[in-house]
């Protein structure tokens, strides 16, 4: 059961991510800027969209996929 909770709070963590990637909102990621800053503009931006979209949608994916497949 814990499994179905955290695959759904991580989908829809990265979907909202995503949302606000698509609608240009970047200012609502308070961790984007302090990573630009360390990183570069381009390998910062690429690295949060990957640990802040890329990652909780295939986590949760995963993590449904698992909980279905053993509901079987």
């Amino acid at each position: 059961m814990i499994e179905l909770i955290f695959s759904i709070f991580a989908l829809c963590f990265g979907l909202y991510s995503l949302y606000l990637w698509i609608a240009g909102k970047t200012d609502k990621f308070g961790k984007l800027e302090p990573m630009k800053k360390m990183w570069g503009e381009k390998v910062g931006t690429v690295l949060h969209i990957f640990g802040y979209v890329v990652v909780p949608l295939l986590v949760g994916i995963f993590l449904l996929t698992m909980y279905f497949l053993e509901k079987q």
